[in-house]
């Protein structure tokens, strides 16, 4: 018996496919995190103009023998939207890193940086609660992070200076920002 014939081929490469996707888009999170703790926007930024690979890895604060591996984050990075790829000079092989909108989100010096957000998102202790969820569904726990950690968030943040810190950065960056949109977008608007 044949386990897969020609014609479900395709289909089953395609469903495999959205598995592994699924499975893997946490890397994209992961690489977004490590460009945003290694400051890559503010380098690139303080460039004035696309930067190359090997300007980038003598301007971040790595170890020498990892500068070979940030072509991979970088690749992730440019692949996600979050930067993108510039020609650099007269050489048609010589490219450079440049910012997009999205990744002028992720500078220290904007006032409507996401970067606290991000980093609270990603930080183990949050994300430990999505480690958690099967439990949680099995369990009378209010929430997967009470589950994870013994004690509501509330409860953790008022106990861990770190996370406290964490989290009111976070929220004051997604006021400002949604503030700013809210007060732009009713300009104007009289109460009816």
């Amino acid at each position: 018996m044949e386990l897969i014939n020609e014609e479900g081929a395709n289909e089953l490469l395609q469903a495999q496919t959205r598995v592994w996707n699924h499975a893997l888009e946490f890397i994209n999170s992961m690489a977004l995190k490590c460009a945003i703790e290694l400051e890559i926007p503010d380098a690139i930024q303080s460039h004035g103009k696309p930067i190359t690979l090997s300007e980038l890895v003598s301007s971040l604060p790595i170890h020498p023998s990892k500068g070979e591996y940030l072509y991979r984050l970088m690749r992730i990075l440019v692949h996600s939207g979050i930067f993108s790829l510039k020609k650099v000079g007269d050489d048609p092989q010589q490219e450079g890193y440049s910012l997009t909108p999205t990744s002028c989100f992720l500078l220290k010096g904007n006032p409507l940086s996401v970067r606290p957000l991000l980093l609270f998102w990603l930080d183990p202790v949050p994300m430990e609660a999505l480690q958690c969820l099967s439990t949680w569904f099995q369990n009378e726990d209010l929430t997967a992070f009470n589950t994870a950690h013994g004690k509501c968030a509330w409860e953790l943040t008022g106990k861990n200076a770190r996370l406290n810190n964490l989290f009111n950065e976070a929220m004051a960056s997604d006021g400002a920002l949604t503030s700013g949109v809210v007060m732009k977008k009713c300009k104007g608007c009289s109460r009816g």
